[in-house]
């Protein structure tokens, strides 16, 4: 539904319903749905059944202070309740939420209060990476569950809502530390960085973000050595084994990767098939 496919929600769900039944279901995330949407895609249900539910990925909306964020974090998690009062069609993977600057722990732990288990992903734009990181890190220290986790945007549909290498590189060095889990939104079709004439930059690829997150973190990197794996634009220096996945000379084992896995959580993408079709034809799927 997002740009730049914008397509209409029925759309969209007829299309995720295709997906959760296709032979690469396996690498399907959940569906991204504002809260706002709740009603309309719960009339839309019947594309789904026990086997093959819908699974969302909530989207919260953006607000301006601490105050707006708590009372908008209330009426998310009473649409979660009516939402999934239909359990076998449909269930509420996490939150994904914007995070005002003035949102301190005392606010994260009342959020956390209201939504219960249910894991979270907070965003907030680059030049707070550091301090947002930080303090999400001191709540899950606190916590009996590390249920919060950072959201990076990466990406849009003009060249100014790219970030630079080094500043993904240092939202994936820092989480790594904290071990906290990290997922990504936008500008992630394609596998391998390149530029691309529709947004007239370099749009990163999900190869070197996902690879450069779990790599920074089993060699312990430094934002500098990240930074290289993100830039790089060479198809031939990613191999996959039975074995292990390398970038270069730089390997982590299938077994370490499972365990990475909790911490390097997905990407957001408006597209399903882009990847898929620049995965094969790169020859890796």
């Amino acid at each position: 539904m997002f740009p730049p496919c914008s397509l209409a929600l029925e759309s969209a769900l007829q299309n995720y319903a295709q997906y959760v039944r296709s032979p690469d279901a396996w690498m399907l995330g959940a569906f991204v749905l504002s809260v706002e949407q709740f009603e309309a895609a719960r009339q839309l249900l019947s594309e789904f059944d026990p086997l093959h539910p819908l699974r969302v990925a909530a989207l919260g909306p953006k607000t301006a202070n601490a105050d707006a964020f708590l009372e908008a974090v209330e009426k998310a998690d009473t649409a979660f309740r009516w939402l999934s009062s239909n359990v076998d069609l449909v269930s509420i993977s996490h939150l994904e939420m914007f995070l005002p600057h003035d949102v301190d722990l005392a606010s994260l732990e009342e959020a956390r209060s209201i939504l219960g288990d249910l894991p979270v992903f907070w965003e907030a734009p680059p030049e707070r990476v550091q301090q947002t990181i930080a303090l999400l890190a001191e709540h899950n220290s606190d916590a009996d569950l590390a249920t919060f986790g950072y959201k990076l945007r990466t990406g849009g549909v003009t060249a100014d809502a790219f970030p630079t290498s080094a500043q993904i590189a240092a939202a994936l060095v820092t989480p790594a530390t904290h071990q906290l889990p990290i997922k990504f939104t936008a500008g992630l079709h394609h596998p391998i960085r390149q530029f691309r004439d529709e947004v007239k930059t370099k749009m990163h690829g999900f190869l070197n973000v996902l690879g450069a997150a779990v790599l920074a973190a089993e060699h312990r990197w430094d934002a500098h050595q990240t930074s290289i794996m993100l830039e790089d634009e060479n198809a031939d220096s990613f191999s996959f084994t039975d074995d292990f996945f390398a970038w270069r000379q730089w390997k982590i084992s299938i077994e370490r990767l499972q365990y990475r896995r909790k911490f390097v959580a997905s990407f957001g993408s408006c597209s399903f098939d882009e990847p898929r079709d620049d995965l094969r034809a790169l020859g890796l799927l």
